[in-house]
């Protein structure tokens, strides 16, 4: 059985897209902009990974009504074991990480700016996790487009089935990487991030001290340009506001910047523009091939599909494109999550361990893992 077949019937969610796959494709979103998409007419959903020359999946849905999965009553989310959950890296050689990174930022030899730095967490259940109740449960932030979507993969020397062999993309992102309809453009980035707190003093001042800080202003300010930059030959007409505002979801604060323009040519495809974005800054860093190497030579482990792009096509010519965020990739009774934090010459190792691990929470909490034990 072929990756594309093993697709085949299985449901999926993304934000308000949900139904049942009936063709699947790999490949890459460059592959795709250049050689167009085998079914151009019609809805397609879609993910890519953080690595734009690894292949992604695109996925066209056979009409039906919205999965009964989708519309059933939130579950709670399942109990965790003791000691089921671990951290890779372990907090301390990510700080260790960490560190390393502000010591090159530091260095007059590098033309880096900023660097993405990001660790995982794996988690084991006693059963295997639902991918749908995940998406559910993340689903009932306002703030967030919450998905479900299979990443199909074949073991080499057996056989392959929907249920052995899918591996599920569940999370729930606050950040557009590219919106298109004809031609208005739109993108909406994320950068700089404060842990929201329950009482409602507290939770006020760390918003406000996110707007005036150095740092995160200096992180986000990186995201922006680049995106300004990417999208200016394309567009007659191009707003970027000066200074960001504040973007919230249930557990954390974000800076963020509308950026929304008018296309010159209404029939650019919109994988073109999508693959000309990513990876941005905000994922990555600033100068993206320096920051890159620095990303592999740090992080133990490539980040598959974390900080990619999930999203869908329109006729080919429209879409809209997320950066995957707050996700994991579940896989029967195993769960891998990754969060990632901003490393610019000011930052700490202390500060980017306790961003990391305020942006695990969204996903921790859907998993039912209490990160506190």
């Amino acid at each position: 059985m072929n990756d594309a077949l093993l697709a085949q019937g299985v449901p999926l969610v993304l934000g308000d897209v949900t139904g049942q796959i009936d063709t699947a494709w790999q490949g890459t979103i460059a592959a795709f902009a250049k050689n167009g998409v085998p079914q151009s007419k019609g809805r397609c959903a879609g993910v890519f990974p953080f690595t734009p020359t690894d292949p992604g999946w695109l996925y066209a849905l056979a009409p039906a009504e919205r999965p009964p999965a989708v519309t059933a009553e939130v579950p709670s989310p399942p109990q965790a074991q003791s000691g089921a959950w671990q951290f890779s890296p372990a907090p301390e050689v990510y700080g260790a990480a960490v560190e390393h990174a502000v010591e090159q930022l530091r260095s007059y030899e590098t033309p880096l700016q900023k660097v993405v730095l990001a660790r995982a967490l794996d988690y084991r259940t006693a059963a295997p996790v639902d991918p749908m109740a995940v998406a559910r449960r993340l689903g009932q932030d306002p703030h967030v487009t919450s998905y479900a979507l299979p990443v199909p993969q074949i073991r080499s020397g057996k056989t392959a089935d929907a249920q052995g062999d899918m591996r599920w993309l569940v999370g729930a992102t606050p950040e557009l990487l590219l919106d298109k309809k004809g031609a208005a453009v739109m993108s909406h980035p994320l950068a700089g991030s404060a842990p929201r707190s329950a009482d409602p003093v507290e939770d006020r001042r760390r918003a406000e001290a996110l707007l005036v800080s150095t740092k995160d202003l200096a992180e986000h300010r990186y995201v922006v340009e680049y995106i300004h930059d990417i999208l200016s030959p394309y567009c007659h007409n191009l707003t970027t506001p000066q200074t960001p505002a504040l973007q919230k979801t249930a557990s954390m604060w974000h800076l963020g910047t509308r950026i929304s323009g008018v296309l010159r040519d209404a029939d650019l495809p919109c994988l073109a523009l999508l693959g000309k974005l990513h990876p941005t800054p905000a994922v990555a860093g600033t100068p993206l091939r320096p920051a890159l190497d620095l990303i592999s030579r740090l992080e133990p482990e490539p980040r598959g599909f974390y900080a990619g792009t999930v999203g869908w096509l329109e006729n080919e010519r429209d879409g809209t494109w997320y950066v995957t965020l707050r996700c994991a990739m579940i896989e029967g009774c195993m769960a891998r999550l990754h969060a990632g934090a901003g490393i610019v010459p000011d930052s700490t190792a202390a500060a980017e361990i306790a961003e990391t691990q305020a942006k695990f929470i969204a996903m921790s909490d859907a998993l039912g893992i209490d990160l506190t034990h």
